[in-house]
């Protein structure tokens, strides 16, 4: 019987700002069994779509990407902030509440027609998630599926991504 996901999920009022409900993973990431539990049902979800390479966004991204990566013997790329990554990359900007960020990725992360899953620890407006989907699709890379621990379904991020399949494990 697969664990309730949520049980693990601690849900921090205020923070970082008043009127926010942070949705903190990390007791799931500290419970060997529930962490297990979430990485199989991503595994699951990324079998059959014939996966080549994870993409994740820094930084939570890794920490869901890598081991799906590993338990699928497939590579990992992360999608990174400003200045960490060395060599040449493509770069993708998305808006922020006030103002705009932007990831970037080596331009030899993903080779052209390779079936990539991306995924990140939560789901919010989906800024992140679509800068990251740029980028590999700029590369060539084929977006074969979104993964997600935590859909925050009130601020709508699915809508920026609902061409692509997704699975999200919770919903809040």
């Amino acid at each position: 019987m697969a664990l309730d996901l949520k049980k693990y999920v601690a849900s921090i009022p205020d923070y970082p700002e008043p009127g926010i409900i942070f949705r903190d993973i990390s007791p799931l990431m500290a419970d060997g069994e529930a962490y297990r539990e979430a990485t199989d049902q991503i595994v699951q979800f990324a079998r059959d779509k014939h996966v080549d390479m994870i993409v994740g966004p820094e930084a939570r991204g890794f920490i869901v990407g890598c081991p799906v990566a590993y338990e699928l013997g497939v590579g990992f790329a992360p999608a990174r902030k400003k200045g960490k990554l060395p060599r040449e990359t493509v770069k993708a900007t998305y808006d922020l509440e006030y103002g705009q960020s932007a990831l970037y990725l080596h331009k030899d992360a993903i080779k052209p027609g390779q079936n990539v899953l991306v995924t990140d620890d939560l789901l919010a407006t989906g800024g992140t998630i679509s800068a990251t989907i740029q980028m590999v699709e700029e590369l060539g890379g084929n977006v074969v599926g979104t993964a997600f621990l935590v859909e925050l379904k009130e601020l709508h991020g699915r809508d920026k991504i609902k061409d692509y399949d997704m699975l999200s494990l919770m919903q809040f």
